[in-house]
């Protein structure tokens, strides 16, 4: 079965557009990836200044690929003035999970 990573990213509300924007910018960078199934970027709607980042993945092997290859590079390349931007989250906690359960809509017919 898949595994999900949950990353829980702590953003004041000042730096919310400014995490979303750069989320924006890399759309497509992890679509193909081998292993990657599934991603979503959660805003916080009440009682939470924790943005949820949704990841599904084959196994953790191909995870681990994507933190070790494209993710590592996304995270070390030019920035905006040459140097790297200020994280838009001020804290940062990883959740994994073994899908052990699933469910999708009935098709019709």
């Amino acid at each position: 079965m898949s595994i999900v990573k949950i990353n829980a990213l702590a953003v004041p509300a000042e730096q919310r557009e400014v995490l979303e924007k750069r989320f924006a910018s890399r759309a497509g960078a992890v679509e193909g990836s081998d292993g990657f199934e599934w991603f979503e970027l959660l805003r916080p709607v009440e009682g939470t200044d924790q943005y949820l980042v949704y990841t599904r993945w084959r196994d953790e092997e191909s995870f681990t690929a994507w933190m070790e290859g494209p993710m590592k590079q996304a995270h070390q390349g030019s920035t905006e003035g040459g140097g790297r931007p200020r994280p838009a989250a001020s804290g940062s906690t990883v959740w994994s999970f073994e899908v052990v359960q699933q469910t999708g809509p009935k098709a019709d017919g």
